[in-house]
């Protein structure tokens, strides 16, 4: 598998996606260099709310450096009709600062015997017969027999492979310094609030020192995205607090056949499109599709298997997720009571805890057909 390459596997991107495919194949016995244009630690816009199954896939490798454990959330719909629900036992959701949480995997990563090169701004890269190449910011080129692409959407691996999007989201977030008073008023609890406009919502994420607030809407909407965000931290009494941080991005979840992989280059994560339409969800998918895109390029086994995985384990969840969408556009009021409900709530407690996904959710006859009737 080494004759012709200088690496078995090179990885463009030092987030969750690319750090986990690094680290299964190193584990595998690869010869792995992760390139990262930043430098760890490095600030990333993101909620930093792990589900059950992310959490699942780090705490083997590290101690996850969690900042809150949530088992109350409160529901708002545009800051009306407040209900609290909680849960007993492991976590709905457990909260990370992002800098933390890939710091820890770049760790864990080194220790299973990949190479992480840093400040490496990659610019291009090109495919042969045996390999793959990487050309670097000031010509340097680094060959392997496998690339897998984890610099994002609007990455240069994601335009390689011709990734596709259907739906691209703008997400403006702050993050505030949080005063005695909101570490009580919001420890082991979190908010979520459904927006003025179909589709979007907002967020309080509690995290020690930090309270992280953020929304999303569709994107073309900037105007009225920034006036949501501005509306919900004033009426949550925090338009006073410091802001450490106001920052942006945009999401973008591909279309149903858009491509995951060519030739000899794999891409995962936010670089192929891969999360959950509603809750626009990434951590959970790019730590999955990362660790089997990093064990199949290192087994030297057919890379078919990893479009097979992606169509067969993740494909379904997302198409599940883009008619739930739909239905929240159209019927937010009633999404708000179904989450007051003792099956709603179950739902979304299972959903986050990795004990029910929205495939299965949609399989059953009876909310199959509501949600039939409701999306018509």
């Amino acid at each position: 598998m080494r004759a012709g390459a200088e690496w078995d596997v090179a990885v463009v991107g030092g987030g969750p996606a690319g750090l986990a495919a690094a680290h299964a194949a190193a584990q595998a016995g690869a010869r792995v260099v992760v390139l990262e244009r930043a430098e760890h630690p490095r600030y990333k816009t993101c909620g930093g709310g792990l589900l059950a199954p992310s959490v699942a896939l780090s705490a083997d490798k590290f101690a996850v450096p969690a900042r809150d454990r949530i088992n109350a959330v409160t529901f708002t719909h545009d800051g009306r009709r407040a209900f609290t629900r909680r849960s007993a036992g492991e976590p709905v959701v457990t909260m990370v600062r992002r800098d933390d949480f890939d710091s820890a995997w770049c760790q864990a990563v080194v220790k299973a015997g990949a190479t992480i090169k840093q400040n490496s701004r990659v610019r291009g890269i090109a495919q042969h017969p045996d390999r793959a190449s990487v050309l670097l910011d000031g010509g340097a080129e680094v060959t392997a027999k496998v690339v897998i692409g984890a610099d994002g959407s609007a990455g240069v691996s994601a335009r390689h492979v011709g990734v596709t999007f259907e739906q691209q989201d703008l997400g403006l977030e702050l993050e505030l310094a949080a005063t005695r008073e909101d570490r009580a008023r919001w420890q082991g609890r979190l908010l979520l609030d459904w927006g003025p406009v179909p589709g979007s919502y907002g967020w309080v994420f509690p995290k020690g020192d930090q309270t992280t607030v953020g929304v999303i809407m569709e994107k073309g909407r900037g105007a009225e995205t920034k006036r949501y965000l501005r509306d919900f931290v004033a009426r949550l009494g925090l338009a006073d607090r410091a802001v450490l941080r106001d920052s942006g991005h945009l999401t973008r979840c591909r279309r149903a056949d858009a491509p995951v992989r060519r030739g000899r280059v794999l891409v995962v994560g936010d670089a192929a499109g891969l999360l959950e339409p509603w809750t626009r969800e990434g951590i959970s998918y790019a730590l999955r599709s990362g660790t089997w895109a990093g064990r199949i390029a290192a087994s030297g086994a057919d890379l078919d298997e990893y479009d097979r995985m992606v169509g067969e384990r993740l494909a379904p969840e997302m198409a599940a997720g883009r008619r739930l969408l739909r239905l929240f556009g159209r019927h937010p009021a009633l999404v708000h009571a179904a989450m007051d409900s003792p099956v709603g709530w179950r739902a979304f407690t299972g959903f986050c805890r990795g004990e029910l996904s929205m495939t299965r959710v949609l399989r059953r006859r009876p909310i199959r057909a509501a949600v039939g009737f409701l999306g018509r």
